[in-house]
């Protein structure tokens, strides 16, 4: 009964997934496309929480869905489009690529469906963080800082180079 109540959370979570991930590239508002791409970000969350990943669908909801979308409105925001219901334009690339995505969901589909098939089920441990946080803090920590520095100087560079604009009066 427990893997019925499991399949059917995985369907509705990739039902959301994919449906708000739909939303983000076809709206034409950018900052409802940002609204809707946090959604997408808290159904990968579940996810992780399915395969018991705790600590990665945590770090998925506080990087993705918090800092990254956060940073997405601010710079929205700050540049402040006149007419901003057309912000987000649909060209004619679209039509190129959903065929392209639709065969890709195909495939990835039945390269998943095979896999199932040859796969044999490993049991996930119960201590994921303990594991982790050592690796991240002991081995890879100047890559982790590194990462972290990168993340800040991009950020102020941006938000220098909206300033710019702005101060320019030149709002396109």
């Amino acid at each position: 009964m427990d893997n019925v109540y499991s399949l059917l959370a995985f369907v509705l979570l990739a039902g959301m997934i994919l449906g708000s991930a739909l939303l983000v590239v076809t709206l034409r508002n950018l900052v409802h496309s940002v609204l809707w791409l946090i959604v997408m970000f808290v159904g990968v969350a579940g996810i992780f929480l399915l395969l018991n990943a705790d600590f990665v669908a945590a770090v998925q909801v506080l990087v993705y869905a918090g800092a990254v979308c956060i940073m997405i409105v601010f710079g929205v925001m700050l540049v402040q489009r006149p007419d901003m219901q057309n912000s987000n334009p649909i060209n004619w690339r679209f039509k190129l690529a959903a065929p392209v995505v639709g065969g890709l969901f195909i495939v990835i589909g039945l390269l998943t469906a095979k896999a199932q098939l040859t796969a044999s089920p490993q049991e996930v441990p119960e201590q994921t963080v303990q594991a982790l946080a050592p690796i991240l803090l002991n081995d890879f920590v100047i890559p982790f800082e590194v990462a972290a520095v990168l993340l800040t100087v991009a950020l102020t560079g941006a938000l220098l180079l909206v300033k710019e604009v702005k101060a320019n009066g030149n709002g396109s």
